[in-house]
């Protein structure tokens, strides 16, 4: 047995090895079944290549639309003989969702508006990536806003989701700047 200390190792990337796991079924519908204030956030996560990632991760986190910050023990369903994750119950919102994008790169969430702050925070996971990166979507321009304040406009567009009618919004994540678009911005927490 050696004496010397264990050093660090670097840091390893963070997927694709969550690709079968993390994801649950309705892993995207945070908002009740046919709840009237639904609002839809979709859009595409976009490599330095400008190229779509198929197999990125992302998780959504907010409060509830009183601004309530509690989850919803129970409504993740399981099933009773093999313990197998069958999706949400579809009654109660629970704050949180995790997206696995599609072959096109492509997420879609359901949810409701976050009461007391003008934002979801997402959490994206993506191969390549050494850890996973924090951002927001502001569902609107959020005046007043000291993030969106800090930001020269064309970085601040970057975490505006776009009205696309109705109760629709897109918001695309770049993860580098690809020549053309800007990265979105992420956030550090220390």
């Amino acid at each position: 047995m050696s004496d010397k200390a264990p050093a660090p190792t670097p840091s390893q990337t963070v997927g694709p090895f969550y690709g079968y796991a993390l994801p649950f079924p309705q892993g995207g519908d945070l908002a009740p079944a046919g709840h009237p204030d639904t609002v839809t956030v979709h859009g595409w996560v976009y490599d330095g290549a400008g190229q779509p990632v198929p197999d990125a991760l992302i998780e959504v986190w907010q409060p509830a639309p009183d601004g309530s910050r509690h989850g919803a023990p129970g409504s993740l369903r399981r099933d009773q003989v093999t313990g197998a994750v069958l999706g949400r119950d579809g009654l109660v919102f629970t704050g949180f969702g995790r997206i696995a994008t599609d072959a096109d790169g492509h997420y879609v969430m359901r949810t409701l508006p976050p009461g007391g702050v003008p934002y979801l925070s997402l959490i994206v996971f993506a191969r390549g990536l050494l850890h996973h990166l924090h951002t927001r979507v502001y569902l609107g321009d959020a005046e007043g806003d000291p993030l969106l304040g800090s930001l020269e406009p064309q970085r601040r567009a970057t975490l505006v989701a776009t009205p696309e009618g109705g109760r629709v919004h897109r918001f695309d994540v770049r993860l580098q700047y690809d020549g053309v678009h800007e990265e979105t911005v992420f956030l550090a927490f220390d």
